[in-house]
C-alpha cells in the first residue's frame, strides 16, 4: 500500500503546484476532482483514473442494502466515487478517492460510508484502497484511508506523514 500512497502524494504535489487557479477562483469539488484525477492517472500508467465512474463492466455500482445512499441519481442508490483508479476492461479496482474542499461543512459520514462500502471485500466491486482527502487552498487538511471495509488509522497516519514530508500536509 505504501507504493500506492507515494504515488498519490506525488500526484497531490503536482496538483498543488499546477492547479492554484482552481482554489483562487473557488471552483467546486467536481472541478478539483477532475484535475486531481489527471495527475493521479500519470502516476499509475497501467491504470485509468476516472471521475464519477459508476460501472464495473456492464453492472452499475450500487450501495449495499441499508447503506446511506447517493442523491446523484433518480433512485438514490447508485455510487459515484469522485475518482477511481482501475483497469476498466479487466476489471481491476485499485483505489477509490473521495475529494472534499476544506470549506465544505457537510458531515463526512456519507463519504466515509461510501469508502467503507467500496473497499468491503465481501462486495463484488471492492477497491483495494479508499482515500478521503480534504483539500485546503494550499495543502491537504485531512486524510483517511479505508481498507477491507474499515477505516485504517495506521495507514491514515502514514499518508498524513508523507504529505507533511512533501510540504502539502498540515504541519
Amino acid at each position: 500500500m505504501r507504493t500506492e500512497l507515494d504515488k498519490i502524494v506525488a500526484a497531490l504535489k503536482e496538483f498543488y503546484a499546477r492547479e492554484a487557479f482552481l482554489f483562487e477562483h473557488d471552483l467546486g469539488e467536481r472541478a478539483l476532482a477532475h484535475r486531481l484525477a489527471l495527475h493521479v492517472e500519470r502516476q499509475f500508467p497501467d491504470f485509468e483514473a476516472d471521475c464519477d465512474f459508476d460501472r464495473l463492466g456492464p453492472r452499475t455500482l450500487n450501495m449495499p442494502h441499508g447503506s446511506i445512499v447517493s442523491t446523484d441519481d433518480h433512485l438514490g442508490k447508485s455510487v459515484y466515487p469522485d475518482i477511481v483508479v482501475h483497469q476498466r476492461s479487466v476489471p481491476n479496482n485499485l483505489i477509490a478517492i473521495e475529494v472534499r474542499k476544506a470549506s465544505n461543512h457537510q458531515p463526512l459520514e456519507h463519504d466515509r460510508q461510501k469508502l467503507r462500502a467500496l473497499t468491503d471485500p465481501h462486495i463484488w466491486f471492492a477497491y483495494w484502497i479508499g482515500i478521503l482527502l480534504t483539500l485546503g487552498k494550499n495543502n491537504v487538511t485531512s486524510t483517511e484511508i479505508y481498507a477491507s471495509g474499515k477505516h485504517d488509522p495506521e495507514m491514515s497516519g502514514v499518508l498524513a506523514e508523507l504529505l507533511k514530508e512533501a510540504d502539502i500536509g498540515l504541519a
